[in-house]
């Protein structure tokens, strides 16, 4: 791995060379491709844990490490959070029924590189309120991609997520956000998915950092359960997230996390 020569903003964000975005782009691919091969597999009866453990077998395969595996104690490939679950859902014996929407949140390691992303299933058939949740989700993470560049905040990002999921009569989840990553998994900024425009550190060339927005159906409050991971909609409505990892350029930003195969969105099955 090659290390970085860092340098920080004065709101402690670090900033990576233009060569460092190739080693992105590798992890990255990896971390799409992985969730691309699983995309045939979310079946009704297939387990979360049979998911993770293909997810556990490609990324050894590849030659890569799993960022989550050994993480606070976490011992699983993957996240998967089924229907009302928002975040961190632990694959396990759960069984996926006809109707079940889940996402499936993978964060892998190539060269010192993590490449961080996450998309939404489903299990059978897309029921009709599922449908729409998932796809202003999905828009709703684009419009934030679409906003960053040299120059916006990222109070701008917050605020076009937030002002289209409202609009569309759904809630922004406030107490989870993206963040910064390059060669660590978590460091500065807190990627808020909400906020006002012009507040916030400013956009520069160089930062790395996920946008992944959790939507609800319902209201935006959630609680963590037991086991200290899993966090669930307190109203128990729907929840959807979409993440992406990118990278702000001189122009714009590029994403790391691309579907090779055109699957980032669930409808891919429709569409062949």
């Amino acid at each position: 791995m090659q290390k970085t020569r860092e340098r920080l903003t004065k709101d402690g964000i670090r900033l990576y060379s233009p060569e460092d975005f190739a080693g992105m782009h590798a992890a990255g691919r990896l971390a799409a491709e992985i969730l691309d091969a699983l995309a045939p597999l979310v079946q009704p009866g297939t387990t979360t844990g049979a998911l993770d453990a293909e997810i556990e077998r490609r990324v050894n395969e590849a030659g890569a490490k799993s960022a989550t595996i050994g993480y606070k104690g976490y011992q699983h490939a993957s996240c998967i959070s089924v229907n009302h679950v928002v975040c961190h859902g632990i694959p396990g014996a759960k069984v996926l029924k006809e109707g079940d929407i889940l996402n499936i949140d993978v964060t892998v390691i190539v060269d010192g590189w993590f490449g961080d992303t996450s998309r939404m299933y489903v299990a059978g058939k897309l029921p009709r309120k599922a449908e729409r949740l998932i796809q202003v989700t999905h828009d709703a993470l684009m419009l934030g991609i679409e906003t960053v560049r040299p120059g916006k905040t990222f109070g701008d990002i917050g605020h076009a997520i937030q002002s289209y999921v409202e609009r569309n009569r759904m809630s922004v989840v406030r107490d989870f956000c993206g963040h910064g990553l390059g060669q660590v998994f978590h460091a500065p900024p807190n990627v808020l998915h909400y906020g006002r425009p012009g507040t916030g550190a400013v956009l520069e060339p160089g930062m790395f950092f996920t946008i992944e927005p959790m939507v609800n159906l319902g209201r935006p409050e959630t609680k963590v359960l037991a086991d200290d991971w899993t966090a669930v909609t307190r109203d128990k409505s729907l929840s959807a997230q979409f993440e992406h990892s990118i990278g702000v350029t001189e122009n714009g930003c590029e994403i790391f996390t691309l579907s090779p195969e055109g699957r980032f969105h669930p409808t891919w099955a429709n569409q062949t």
